[in-house]
């Protein structure tokens, strides 16, 4: 919920002007050069937007899931790769720790990742275990005061830059279940840890995504977050909120792809007048919008019963399923209004229209939160 609507207005202002004269003009250069330039990141550290969802007391600014929703919507009119390395700190990067840490791992590092000074990653998927999560085959051995992690993690984001990863892997050996797994926070200089090479993605480039690879990596005891068995339940928490972030992250950027195909279409003349006369034309920007409000709409309330303690699991679900696909269709209305210039990278529609087919995969595919959405129904109608 709103807690001050004076306050949370100058912010989300601000974050818009900033993403209109910095961000903006800055797309081609952070998409050419494959990683977000100095410059913009201590900008962005100056703003506090890598501690927007970390609690006050420890450095953050501690928004309501409402509240983030407006700032993610905000944050989503420009590239998605701007978004990617600090969206990380404020959300799965650092949730777990704020759900289930002690506070002793709060105060330690809670203030660096609100305040920039560390990057977090988040460390499930494996070669093996994608949506399936709780088939994932990483263990932690206990060791003594340690616990000895092995295995794999592929297309971590952020992975080349982080100061710590949050790792998901097994304790239980005979539990292949979610109740097997435990979460932990590994700091990078841990002997032990590999990094790949960056990848090479369809879309948004700058966003950095490699494997991780863990041989033998000592980890403290103290660095569990939570109690053991708790990982991957702790790790659902921490996506159900993420969705609803990724739901007005697609907001935002559908938004931007409205805004560009109407001045565009404004422009462009065929047949001796503006194409956005042509009621073709029309229909594609209409239904763009339609979508887009009704996105809009469900995060937001979502959010809003999410932040009065309801259960929104399923909910969330809906919301990244509709969202995700609807700025995908968005997407491709703004290459097909564009014509044939829509094709060329000279406009921001064709990179957003491949960035956006990510949205669609991460933190749970369209096709799992079917699932999730399917078998929760099925739950409480029993």
């Amino acid at each position: 919920m709103i807690r001050d609507q004076e306050t949370i207005k100058q912010l989300v202002d601000l974050i818009e002007r900033f993403v209109r004269e910095r961000l903006v003009p800055n797309e081609e250069r952070l998409a050419t050069e494959g990683r977000l330039p100095d410059d913009i990141l201590e900008e962005m550290k100056a703003l506090g937007l890598f501690g927007l969802t970390i609690p006050e007391e420890y450095g953050g600014l501690g928004l309501t899931m409402e509240e983030e929703i407006l700032v993610s919507i905000a944050l989503g009119r420009t590239s998605p790769a701007f978004r990617s390395i600090m969206g990380t700190n404020n959300g799965i990067g650092s949730a777990a720790v704020v759900f289930n840490g002690t506070e002793e791992q709060k105060q330690k590092y809670l203030p660096k990742y609100a305040s920039g000074e560390w990057i977090s990653c988040f460390c499930l998927t494996e070669p093996e275990a994608g949506s399936d999560a709780a088939s994932l085959k990483t263990t932690a051995v206990r060791d003594g005061d340690h616990y000895v992690l092995n295995g794999t993690k592929r297309y971590i984001t952020n992975a080349k830059v982080a100061h710590t990863f949050n790792v998901m892997a097994r304790t239980d050996p005979d539990n292949k279940g979610a109740r097997g797994i435990s979460s932990f926070i590994v700091e990078r200089d841990t002997p032990g840890i590999t990094l790949g090479s960056v990848d090479k993605k369809m879309g948004q480039a700058g966003s950095m995504t490699c494997d991780v690879i863990f041989e033998d990596c000592r980890v403290p005891a103290e660095n569990l977050i939570g109690e053991e068995g708790e990982g991957f339940v702790t790790a659902m928490k921490v996506l159900d909120r993420g969705r609803l972030h990724i739901s007005g992250v697609s907001v935002g950027v559908a938004e931007r792809l409205i805004h560009d195909s109407l001045e565009y279409a404004l422009q462009r003349k065929q047949f001796g007048k503006p194409i956005a006369e042509q009621q073709l034309i029309q229909g594609m920007l209409a239904d763009s919008q339609t979508e887009t409000y009704a996105a809009k709409c469900m995060t937001l309330e979502t959010a809003r019963k999410r932040d009065s303690g309801e259960n929104v699991s399923t909910e969330s679900s809906a919301c990244k399923l509709f969202a995700t696909e609807m700025v995908g269709r968005v997407a491709d209305r703004a290459v097909q209004i564009h014509g044939g210039a829509g094709y060329m990278s000279e406009y921001a529609v064709e990179r957003f229209y491949r960035d956006v087919r990510l949205f669609r995969l991460y933190e749970g595919t369209s096709q799992i939160q079917q699932v999730i959405i399917a078998r929760n129904m099925m739950r409480d109608f029993s």
